[in-house]
C-alpha cells in the first residue's frame, strides 16, 4: 500500500480539455520525475467542469520531498499560470492509502465511489462481502499533510474504490468517469 491523493478539480467553464492537453503534455512526465507516480487521470461524465486524477508516493516522506522537488522545479514554475488560468479549486483532495489506480486501456467509463462509513468494523465486513481487489480499495490516511502548501481535506474518515458493487449503508457519492489517454 502506498500513499496517494484523489484529487477533483472545478474548472473554468470550457477549460478541461485545455489543461487535459497541458497536464498530458508537460505534469504527467514533469511529476514522474520528481518520484510521483501518476495515476488515472479523468473527465468526469456528468460535470463538464471537473477533472479527476490520482497520484502516489511510497511513504509520506517521500511525498513530501517529491511535491517540493515538482513544485519548485523547471516544469511547474514553466507552466503553472497556465494551469493555474484553467482552475475554479483544486483543493478537493483526499489523501489516502492504498494501490492506486489506473484504467485498463480502451474503458470508457469507471465508476468511482466516495464513502464515508460510520464504523469502520461494518465497512471492513461489508467490503469483505462486497469489494475485490480489482475494486483498488483505498482508505483516508490520518497522517498530517506535510506539505501545506497543498491542502488536503482533513477530519473525515472516506474509503473510496474503482468499480460497480452494491451500494453501502453509508452516505456515498458515485463518479462517473472517462479515462484520459495519454
Amino acid at each position: 500500500m502506498s500513499i496517494v491523493e484523489f484529487r477533483q478539480y472545478t474548472l473554468r467553464p470550457g477549460a478541461r480539455e485545455t489543461l487535459i492537453e497541458l497536464f498530458e503534455r508537460e505534469f504527467v512526465t514533469g511529476q514522474q520525475a520528481a518520484g510521483i507516480t501518476v495515476g488515472g487521470r479523468f473527465r468526469d461524465l456528468d460535470d463538464p467542469a471537473r477533472f479527476v486524477w490520482l497520484r502516489g508516493f511510497p511513504d509520506m516522506r517521500r511525498r513530501r520531498l517529491a511535491l517540493e522537488a515538482f513544485y519548485t522545479g523547471p516544469v511547474w514554475r514553466r507552466h503553472r499560470d497556465a494551469a493555474n488560468a484553467t482552475m475554479l479549486d483544486s483543493d478537493d483532495v483526499l489523501l489516502l492509502r492504498g494501490p492506486g489506480f489506473t484504467a485498463d486501456p480502451g474503458l470508457r467509463e469507471v465508476s468511482a465511489t466516495v464513502c464515508h462509513p460510520s464504523d469502520t468494523r461494518s465497512f471492513d465486513t461489508y467490503a469483505a462481502q462486497h469489494l475485490t481487489p480489482t475494486h483498488a480499495l483505498h482508505s483516508t490516511e490520518h497522517a498530517e499533510n506535510d506539505y501545506p502548501l497543498l491542502p488536503v481535506r482533513t477530519g473525515e474518515d472516506a474509503r473510496l474504490w474503482f468499480g460497480q458493487a452494491e451500494p453501502p449503508p453509508w452516505p456515498t457519492r458515485r463518479l462517473r468517469l472517462e479515462p484520459v489517454t495519454g
